[in-house]
Formats: C-alpha cells, sequence, structure tokens
C-alpha cells in the first residue's frame, strides 16, 4: 500500500450551515493499481485529489504516503512531497506556454532532481510527440497537450499519480487513447493512479471504481 486515506472531512462555511463536501471519506492505493473515482459534477471528487496532493487543507482525517500524514505537515513539506513523490494531471492542462514541449516533459523531473534520469526520446516517443518536442504548447491539439501534461507528470517518476477529468476536455476517441496511455505509463512505473472521471466506461476499466456522492465515498 503507498496510500491510506482515514475518514478525511472537508467542508466549507457558509452563512448558515457548512456545506460537507468530504464526510469521513476513507481509502488506499496499491503501488501499480489504477483507481477510478467518479460522481456527479460538483460532489468533490477534485477536492479529494487536491487534498490528497497537498493543495488544500482538509478539515480532519489522515493522509499516510511514505510514512507521513500529510495532513499533519506544514506547506513546505507538502510541497517537498508533492515535487518529489506525487505527479498530478490536470483537467486544464496547466503547461508553461513560454516553454516547448521538450522543456514542459522534463519540467518536473528537473525540480525533484531526477530530471537526467529522464529518457526523453523513449518518453516522447511513448507519447507520440518525439515530432514535436521543439513546438510551444499553442501549436499543439488538445489531445498533445494532455498528452504532454501526462508525460511531465509521469517524467519525475512519483510512487503516485493525481488525474483530475484528464479526459474532459477531449472528444470520446482522443480520451480513451489518453486514458489509455496514463494507465499504461503509470503501470510501467510502477506507480499507483488515482483518476477521477465522469466517463463510466474509462471507470469500467480500471482495477477498482468508487464513486463519490453526498460526501460518501462507496464502491
Amino acid at each position: 500500500m503507498i496510500l491510506d486515506v482515514r475518514n478525511l472531512k472537508k467542508s466549507f462555511p457558509t452563512s448558515g450551515d457548512p456545506v460537507i463536501i468530504l464526510d469521513d471519506v476513507s481509502l488506499s492505493l496499491n503501488a501499480g493499481e489504477v483507481i477510478a473515482l467518479t460522481g456527479e459534477s460538483g460532489s468533490g471528487k477534485s477536492t479529494l485529489l487536491h487534498i490528497i496532493g497537498g493543495l488544500e487543507p482538509a478539515k480532519s482525517g489522515q493522509i499516510l504516503f511514505q510514512g507521513d500524514d500529510i495532513i499533519a505537515l506544514d506547506d513546505n513539506q507538502r510541497a517537498n512531497i508533492r515535487r518529489k513523490s506525487i505527479g498530478i494531471v490536470f483537467q486544464q492542462f496547466n503547461l508553461i506556454p513560454s516553454l516547448t514541449v521538450r522543456q514542459n516533459l522534463t519540467f518536473q523531473a528537473r525540480l525533484s532532481e531526477r530530471g537526467d534520469d529522464v529518457d526523453l526520446a523513449a518518453l516522447s516517443a511513448s507519447l507520440g510527440l518525439d515530432t514535436q518536442l521543439d513546438k510551444f504548447p499553442e501549436d499543439l491539439s488538445g489531445g498533445q497537450q494532455q498528452r504532454v501534461a501526462i508525460g511531465r507528470a509521469i517524467a519525475a517518476k512519483p510512487q503516485l499519480v493525481l488525474a483530475d477529468e484528464p479526459t474532459g476536455n477531449l472528444d470520446e476517441a482522443t480520451g480513451r487513447s489518453v486514458f489509455d496511455l496514463l494507465v499504461r505509463l503509470a503501470r510501467e512505473t510502477g506507480a499507483g493512479l488515482l483518476i477521477a472521471t465522469h466517463s463510466q466506461a474509462l471507470a469500467a476499466a480500471a482495477d477498482r471504481r468508487l464513486h463519490l456522492t453526498h460526501g460518501k465515498l462507496t464502491s
């Protein structure tokens, strides 16, 4: 087991009663395992991934990763774990527009101090981007940009990959291709993959499927 989430709670204050986003959520993830997280828009899928990735605080609970409780760490400690051991793929790509594909692919690996380990030729070939390395994100299609985002997350060889609706902005065929690529690369590196998706077909291809509704997580 590489990730153990225990009794996670998250709510947002309002003028009345707080809005409960996550209500006693628990899950575990093993190395090389793929879990699909489904739920309606606004169900808290992104919030859950952001908390696990140390991007957002929780009200209470534990997130055990590499022997540490991410919730109990300070911002700098969480950033260090995220930089070295967690790859995040965002729905909106979040590529750096002033960097080429080559530079975007190696960006996270250099931050994690493993830049020299990146076999850029092999990675770009796996991504189908070997002829696009000197282009900028604006010159690429949506599917190509998402492939760069996946490659950037995988290049640092993280133990955990969090993907937030990575196919949400893509057509069905491109989305399936991107999903299959993400799963294959995660398995090849031995990373655990937690992927939020609204696609029932993609969720069915995961090792396990969890559904988030009204703050509760069910299988």
